[in-house]
This record gives C-alpha cells, sequence and structure tokens, in this order.
C-alpha cells in the first residue's frame, strides 16, 4: 500500500467525522473508484440529524488512479474497520450505510460486528461474476495491463456530478472479487439487523441480481425500494433526495 499522505487529495474528496449530540453513530462508505464526495448528501443529513459520523475515505481513492494501484481488499477493511471503532467507541449504535463496494464493506462491517444496529445497501455489490470474466481479469493482469477503461461516474441526472477515476485499476478490482465479494457472498443469512435496499432498475455497474442476491438471502427483516430514475450512483441523481431522506429515518427508526 502507498503512503496515503504522498498523494494530494482532491479537493472536496476529503473524509469527514462529525461529533453528534445523540447516541448514534452512522458510518458511511463510498463505493470502488469513487470518494466520500459521493456520499456527501448523505452524511449532510445525518450531520444534520445531530448523529455522529465517520465517513472515511478508503486507500487510494480521491487522489490519483496511481495511488490506488497499489491497494487492496484488506487496506480498505483496515480503514473502514478503524473508522467503525472510533465511531463505536462513542455512541450506543450503530449504522452502516454504503453504495456500490460501499455497501460490500457494509455487509463485512456487520458480519464482523453483529452488534450493528443496522444497514442501508445502495446498488450493492454482493456476487462473485462469471469465471469467465474472472478468468479475463487474470489473463490482462498477467500480460501488464493495469487499468481499462471505466464507467466513471453512471448518473442519468445531466446536471449531476461526482469525482470518480475514469479507469479501472484491475488488480485493486481483482482483491475486491476474490478477497472481499467471494468471502461473504454466501454469509448474509447470518445478518438480522434491519436492512433498507436500494436498487437502481438501470446500472451500468453493478446488475441488479445483486440486490436480488441480498435480498433472498438476508438473515433479517428487508425494506427495498426500487429507483426507477437513477444509474448506479444513485445517491448523486435524480432519485438522490428520496435516497437520503429514507436513509435517515431508517437510521432514527432502527438506532434512534
Amino acid at each position: 500500500m502507498t503512503d496515503q499522505a504522498s498523494f494530494p487529495v482532491l479537493p472536496g474528496c476529503e473524509a469527514r467525522s462529525h461529533i453528534g449530540a445523540t447516541s448514534v453513530g452512522v458510518l458511511v462508505l463510498h463505493g470502488f473508484t469513487g470518494t466520500p464526495a459521493s456520499m456527501g448528501g448523505v452524511s449532510d443529513v445525518m450531520v444534520a440529524a445531530d448523529f455522529h459520523l465517520e465517513l472515511p475515505r478508503l486507500p487510494g481513492h480521491g487522489t490519483t488512479i496511481d495511488d490506488m494501484l497499489t491497494t487492496d481488499w484488506a487496506d480498505w477493511t483496515a480503514e473502514v474497520a478503524q473508522a467503525y471503532t472510533s465511531l463505536a467507541q462513542r455512541v450506543d449504535r450503530v449504522v452502516v450505510v454504503g453504495q456500490s463496494m460501499g455497501a460490500t464493506l457494509a455487509l463485512w462491517t456487520a458480519l464482523e460486528n453483529p452488534d450493528v444496529a443496522g444497514l442501508v445497501c445502495i446498488n450493492p455489490l454482493t456476487r462473485t461474476r462469471d469465471a469467465d470474466m474472472l478468468t479475463m481479469l487474470d489473463d490482462f493482469i498477467e500480460d501488464g495491463i493495469v487499468v481499462v477503461p471505466g464507467e466513471g461516474s453512471d448518473i442519468a441526472d445531466p446536471d449531476a456530478c461526482d469525482v470518480s477515476y475514469d479507469g479501472t485499476p484491475l488488480q485493486p478490482l481483482r482483491s475486491l472479487m476474490h478477497d472481499g465479494v467471494a468471502k461473504i457472498t454466501d454469509r448474509f443469512g447470518e445478518l438480522t439487523m434491519p436492512l433498507r435496499l436500494f436498487t437502481s432498475r438501470q446500472d451500468h455497474v453493478v446488475e441488479t441480481a445483486d440486490s436480488d442476491h441480498l435480498a433472498s438471502t438476508y438473515g433479517g427483516l428487508v425494506e427495498h425500494s426500487w429507483l426507477e430514475r437513477s444509474f448506479h450512483v444513485a445517491t448523486r441523481d435524480y432519485d438522490r433526495d428520496f435516497v437520503t431522506a429514507e436513509s435517515v429515518a431508517f437510521v432514527a427508526r432502527v438506532a434512534g
């Protein structure tokens, strides 16, 4: 892993922390190649509700893609675990909110910490990909290809924007699939805390089948909403106000 301090953070992509006045904490997690900026609206409503907040910047994100090339699942989970510990030490109950890989990390956090009060997952990545896709990924890496063109910010609203790398770093992606998703995809039945799930009908990054898999195998109560107007980065898209309002209401309901 590269020292994060050696790569300047892009403006607006900094981590965020807030000391609230309640006994509830919210851990907010962004996605693969994304930044805390994508979860800015979510963090704003949590702070306005006076919940404690931790929104970490995952290693390798919000700087340059060269920075991300040296990071993997172990780096990201270590950062998330540190943020969770910081939050849990000052509150009675913690809810974890994540989008895309951030939702994968939220599910991992709940498996590691069963006392998590609730989960919010937005377009979560929950399934390993087929063998052909994984083989192709390995072949690219073996051929020395380190980055391929990516989706960038998958947003339907032409007036909305987000900060994300244009390319997809392959070695970190491989780690996400093999070290991350593959290890937890069959374990969602162990989770019993309430789950608030949001899924975009049109998502060009993560298949809707990932949400279906999570909802059908989850061990607790699931409240599932389909987003008809937004693409993958729903927190910055047409349905952003619905997602943020429902998320803060869910936190208040399960942990407040």
